[in-house]
């Protein structure tokens, strides 16, 4: 399976909202960061409620802008991330790396790391 293709496909499903499109792609017991609220949310329902409570609130869009394979066969992904208020008022404007590992090409973690400077 080609990851780096199903994480841009996954990264425009997010940004258009299609949540059960970008789930079908997770393992059930998925470990993802709760990058707003702190912490990590696990299995497919608490991500689903939590970008739920996301979206209410804030409007994320997130883009990759390069992809590297780890030794270990992680993914990592330097994205752009703009984060507005629901009023369109810009929040912040960051890049970050998104890191991920998969489990029977299901995304089974993802991590948020600081780019190194």
């Amino acid at each position: 399976m080609d990851h780096q293709a199903l994480l841009r496909q996954l990264y425009q499903a997010f940004n258009a909202r299609q949540i059960d499109a970008v789930l079908a792609h997770m393992h059930a017991d998925v470990s993802w960061p709760n990058g707003w609220e702190g912490g990590y949310v696990r299995g497919h329902e608490e991500v689903r409620a939590y970008w739920l409570r996301q979206w209410g609130q804030i409007d994320p869009t997130v883009e990759p802008l390069g992809f590297e394979t780890k030794p270990d066969g992680r993914i990592a992904i330097e994205v752009r991330q703009v984060i507005k208020a629901s009023d369109g008022h810009l929040i912040s404007d960051s890049q970050l790396l998104h890191v991920y590992t998969f489990e029977d090409d299901k995304v089974r973690t993802m991590a948020i790391e600081r780019i190194p400077v």
